[in-house]
């Protein structure tokens, strides 16, 4: 087992601690809010992953959670942990903006329902996190927000969409932040910043943006809610609370947060559907699989189902609803990265025709059960989160050459959406000054597992802490 080191500063305890604490009146959630403030108002200027700076309504949320807490009133599991809310997500009073111009007062005066989970579990909401223009890139800027950096790292991205969410809960603006994951929006920044973050199973985490439309199908079955942490318990915690009961999402289902015990078996899988795996990348899934070995689990390597297909459905279902709805938007934007990245993936994927749309569906029904029929046999697969380390920030817009490299490394981020099924990125230290992890997947609903495997390979890894400067 790997010593952690001691906090020495409220802003660096982690959520379930921070909560007990509160609870039992050893912390006041005014002093825990003002630390994380502190925090935020030190290293967010050379980060830019809050956008928007929550203060004074997390210090009045914070003396009203204390003063229920004296009163001997019954509080939330969340009691006065610091969140970060991510800026595509409705919150009543502040803009949803999306990383675009055009929305920039896009005012809302409803929360979304996981935002009013949060809200409910006594969460202190202390900002709002950036997102790329659109949220279409693992890479974070935009023309209204501007630049968010790498608190690990500041030649790497810190990942997108949830790339400030990531790079905040990295650096200790938060113990909590929220993000969104349609195609390793979540898990790719956990990734790039050295924390962990998990994509709930489809329907775990209620969602809905009143200031919206509802989306498409697309949209409707591949994108969740869910949290990026620094530790698994605090992953767990904050899924809890976000899972709760919402009826406006008709997707959410009251799926029990545990099941029935399950046979501890791993699939690695080094090169899933002939993804060209870095050697660094390999090295620490055969790492992972042996610590999961040594604590009694039945590791087998095998081929995992495609994902090579999955992913490029997946595509072709945003790129349908991007076509009909976004096209004259991403024009109007005129934001020169997805300027860059729309056109390319226009060029890349082609829009199918009604009876093309229809047999794409079709065929989602095959890849999904596929997946369930080998989780069946192996409740955990352990496959790369992406074919490199890290990526030099904002790669994607360099050249075609370097979009198609990042599309490529990225197949298993884009692939798994489509079928709903649950996926966590676990970080697993650093390797040659970048942050690294490994990705598990589990059947749908089992969450659980992930979290019993992830605390395994999580127990020997020393925790990545943010450069010096930061």
């Amino acid at each position: 087992m790997t010593k952690k080191p001691e906090p020495t500063e409220l802003w660096q305890l982690g959520a379930a601690e921070t909560a007990t604490k509160i609870k039992a009146r050893h912390l006041s959630a005014v002093d825990v809010t003002r630390s994380a403030l502190e925090r935020l108002n030190t290293v967010n200027p050379a980060l830019n992953a809050v956008v928007t700076d929550m203060s004074d309504e997390a210090m009045a949320t914070a003396t009203a959670i204390d003063k229920r807490i004296t009163n001997g009133e019954e509080v939330g599991p969340l009691a006065g942990v610091p969140v970060t809310i991510k800026i595509n997500v409705d919150q009543i009073g502040y803009a949803n903006t999306n990383g675009l111009q055009i929305q920039k007062d896009n005012i809302t005066d409803q929360d979304n329902a996981v935002v009013n989970n949060l809200r409910k579990a006594d969460a202190v909401f202390i900002g709002r996190t950036n997102t790329p223009a659109f949220s279409m890139r693992w890479f974070t800027r935009n023309t209204v927000h501007g630049h968010t950096r790498n608190p690990v790292n500041r030649e790497l991205t810190p990942g997108g969409s949830s790339g400030g969410a990531a790079s905040a809960v990295a650096s200790g603006i938060g113990s909590i932040a929220l993000g969104s994951d349609i195609a390793g929006s979540i898990r790719y920044p956990a990734y790039a910043c050295g924390v962990h973050g998990i994509r709930p199973s489809l329907g775990r985490v209620p969602s809905l943006n009143p200031c919206a439309a509802d989306r498409h199908i697309g949209g409707q079955i591949t994108a969740v809610q869910g949290p990026l942490a620094r530790s698994i318990d605090d992953l767990e915690l904050a899924l809890h609370a976000m899972a709760a009961r919402d009826i406006r999402d008709p997707w959410w289902t009251p799926a029990p947060l545990s099941f029935e015990s399950f046979e501890k078996k791993v699939a690695l899988c080094v090169k899933p559907d002939g993804m060209q795996t870095e050697p660094v990348i390999e090295k620490a899934l055969r790492q992972s699989a042996d610590k999961l070995a040594n604590a009694g689990w039945i590791v087998e390597e095998v081929d995992c189902p495609p994902v090579r297909k999955p992913a490029e459905m997946q595509i072709l279902l945003w790129m349908s609803e991007m076509r009909r709805n976004g096209s004259a938007i991403v024009e109007k934007e005129n934001d020169p990265d997805a300027n860059f990245v729309f056109a390319q993936m226009q060029r890349l994927y082609p829009a199918p025709d009604l009876n093309g749309f229809l047999d794409l569906l079709q065929t989602r029904s095959v890849f999904v059960r596929q997946w369930m029929q080998f989780m069946d046999d192996y409740p955990v697969v352990l496959i790369p989160v992406s074919a490199t380390l890290p990526f030099k920030d904002n790669l994607d817009v360099e050249s075609i050459e370097s979009f198609e490299h990042v599309l490529e490394a990225q197949l298993t981020q884009i692939g798994l959406p489509f079928m709903g099924v649950p996926a966590i990125a676990v970080s697993t230290g650093m390797s040659n000054g970048c942050p690294i992890g490994v990705q598990m997947v589990a059947s749908r609903y089992r969450e659980d597992i992930l979290f019993t495997a992830a605390r395994v390979i999580e127990e020997h890894v020393v925790p990545v802490t943010p450069d010096a400067s930061t």
